[in-house]
């Protein structure tokens, strides 16, 4: 898959579970499990809400590898 996500490594950080940090972004906790399996991507705003919260930017919290020589 390529886009990846480090949302689990930094909830765990923060001492946070998916409901709580659910809660934070506003979302249900299932999203939040979702895009910690790679499951669903996160809209533009959830991504920037998330990034802020854990004071780092988009690019800490997700990243994008397509192999374009397929």
């Amino acid at each position: 898959m390529p886009l990846q996500n480090n949302i689990k490594q930094y909830r765990e950080q923060s001492s946070l579970n998916q409901t709580e940090l659910a809660k934070i972004c506003d979302v249900s906790r299932q999203t939040i499990s979702s895009i910690e399996r790679g499951d669903y991507h996160p809209s533009i705003v959830l991504a920037l809400k998330l990034a802020q919260y854990f004071s780092v930017t988009v690019e800490d919290l997700f990243s994008y590898q397509e192999d374009l020589h397929e």
